[in-house]
């Protein structure tokens, strides 16, 4: 009989702490069983051999939108058989009340449930949610969502424009929120922080930091001159907006001592106030985010009209800082940020098109080829950008985010030689066009597994879909 249900020979491991190691591994009901130097076939049930790749932890997103457009049980499916795809075996996804998703207002008792049915059995990869207070009621529920697993909470910092102009009626039928600002801003990270402590736990706060007044007053400038398109759309929502809006959010977090994420970082003038904010608060458990798109697409290169997203893609040199970041240590985390739409939603008047994309297909490969082999990001430093980090600052570490005795069998094989073209019809997304259209990238996934089992494999998703639902803190 045979001591694992599956090994995996003749791969090169990337370890945690010691990087890349020529390694076998056991894998015994859904768990890292061994790790060894020399396995062999008859030690496993099945065998894999991964001989001249890398087996890597399986990716963990920490940043996506499932359902945020998309019928909710349908974008489950196709979109985390694209994150499978590119090698990602765990989703964090957001989810608020109040239009797209399930377009509805109301207690979370009795909405969360119903995104729990919702997820049952669509997902190839396991997945978990940030919650986002959207009424003051919500705030009272909170710490009913931790005890259901929920370890982390958002706020859209430019929503409070859409309550506060002159049209706030329009814009609270959009937001469905109370008084949607700085205030209610600093409630959530006094909760939080107390959440926090009580629980011993890392209950952090994730943050769209844009200023809406600024924005307002831009993208007013801009559209007086008729100008149109990605350079338009950065000046109108522009780098000062988010440099300010992590200055307000940084003075509240500091006060109330909530541990927060700063999101999709998207420009050199972001990740700079980012960095200062650390350095003048070493003590405040402050995590900064970037963006595939961020990271590779610029006003040059980004496809036209259906880049179009929130923050926007900025500029080449915007680009060089952060990738800059990403291999100093500054940023700790990559996400796709992914949202998945067709193209039907972005055609028309530029204003009017709605922002965001997928990303999550090619998550590995794209640190892999522009920043491994590219770059020269070290392969350990990869892995901790898109899964040991992500696992530890969202509470799923050791369980997810790395390849140790006892943690969930969750590899991604990849073979750094082989290049491959971005495609629609590769990123397998319900998506119908991709702005990475035709950038050559390698690193990409050979077999992709969850707890011990094959989800997908020589380019197609294999089998049933497997993912649970990930209890955090």
């Amino acid at each position: 009989m045979s001591r694992y249900d599956l090994v995996i020979l003749n791969g090169t491991a990337v370890l945690p702490g010691l990087g890349p190691a020529r390694m076998d591994i056991g894998v015994k009901d859904g768990a890292i069983a061994a790790i060894a130097g020399s396995l062999s076939a008859a030690d496993g049930a099945d065998v894999i051999d991964a001989r001249g790749r890398h087996v890597l932890p399986g990716a963990v997103d920490s940043h996506s939108h499932i359902g945020i457009y998309r019928p909710f049980s349908a974008d489950a499916l196709s979109e985390s058989t694209s994150a499978v795809a590119g090698g990602t075996t765990t989703m964090i996804s957001y989810f608020r009340t109040g239009s797209h998703y399930l377009n509805k207002s109301g207690p979370y008792r009795e909405i969360f449930p119903e995104v729990m049915k919702l997820s049952a059995g669509q997902f190839r990869c396991d997945y978990s949610y940030h919650v986002a207070p959207m009424t003051n009621a919500h705030l009272d529920e909170m710490e009913w969502l931790v005890d259901q697993g929920v370890g982390s909470f958002k706020l859209y910092m430019f929503y409070k424009s859409l309550t506060l102009s002159s049209d706030s009626t329009k814009g609270r039928e959009y937001t469905m929120s109370d008084d949607y600002d700085l205030g209610y801003l600093y409630e959530i990270m006094e909760r939080a922080a107390a959440l926090s402590r009580a629980r011993g736990k890392r209950i952090s706060l994730s943050l769209h930091c844009e200023n809406p007044e600024l924005i307002r007053t831009f993208i007013a400038r801009i559209k007086a001159q008729g100008l149109t398109g990605l350079e338009a759309y950065s000046h109108a929502r522009p780098t000062l907006s988010e440099e300010l809006a992590i200055e307000e959010a940084v003075v509240l977090s500091h006060a109330a001592g909530c541990p927060i994420n700063l999101l999709h970082l998207s420009s050199g003038a972001a990740v700079t106030k980012g960095i200062e904010v650390k350095r003048r608060y070493p003590d405040d458990d402050i995590l900064l985010e970037a963006t595939l798109h961020h990271l590779m697409l610029n006003w040059n290169n980004s496809g036209g009209y259906t880049a179009k997203v929130n923050p926007p893609i900025r500029t080449p040199r915007d680009q060089e800082v952060l990738w800059a970041a990403v291999k100093n240590g500054d940023i700790a985390t990559v996400v796709s940020d992914h949202a998945c739409l067709t193209k039907d939603k972005k055609e028309g008047d530029f204003w009017a098109a709605w922002p965001g994309f997928g990303g999550t297909g090619f998550l590995y490969p794209a640190l892999l080829s522009e920043g491994v082999l590219k770059r020269g990001l070290t392969l350990a430093r990869a892995v901790d950008l898109v899964s040991a980090n992500p696992a530890r600052h969202f509470g799923l570490y050791p369980k997810k985010g790395a390849i140790a005795i006892g943690s969930d069998a969750d590899f991604s094989i990849v073979d750094l030689e082989a290049q491959r073209t971005v495609t629609v019809e590769g990123l397998h997304s319900a998506q119908d066009f991709t702005p990475f259209e035709g950038m050559k990238l390698s690193g990409w996934p050979v077999v992709t597994l969850l707890r011990g089992q094959v989800v997908f494999k020589d380019g197609q998703p294999q089998g049933q879909p497997l993912g649970g639902f990930l209890r955090r803190s």
